[in-house]
């Protein structure tokens, strides 16, 4: 299971290493289950990576995790919940991730008392 950070693990409901191993093991049977929607446009049709099993392309060992589908930990409905691979959770939650370390460096300047310049085009 990927690493939850300290700021968000009370986002994270209280039986989420119940609900995650559920998804991983049961629904996915350890199988990622990344249709595409990844964009990395290296599968057609499901994803072939299994849990602990090496990589197609990279040999590494797979890591399967859970993916919220909205980015929002609290929405822990089946529905929004989709097993990935390490390489597919984090090519699809890759803008996701841009974004938010772009707000975290926005409010660190402003915090120190700088002015934060917004650049538009």
């Amino acid at each position: 299971m990927s690493p939850i950070r300290t700021e968000n693990r009370k986002r994270y409901p209280r039986d989420w290493p119940t609900i995650s191993l559920r998804i991983r093991n049961e629904r996915a049977a350890s199988r990622c289950e990344c249709h595409g929607e990844c964009g990395r446009g290296t599968h057609e049709g499901r994803c072939p990576n299994r849990n602990g099993q090496p990589a197609y392309g990279t040999e590494s060992k797979v890591v399967l995790t859970v993916a919220h589908l909205d980015h929002t930990p609290e929405n822990c409905d089946d529905n929004n919940l989709r097993a990935m691979c390490q390489g597919c959770h984090l090519h699809y939650d890759r803008d996701h991730h841009r974004e938010t370390a772009a707000a975290t460096r926005r409010a660190a300047i402003e915090a120190s008392g700088q002015l934060a310049w917004e650049i538009t085009s």
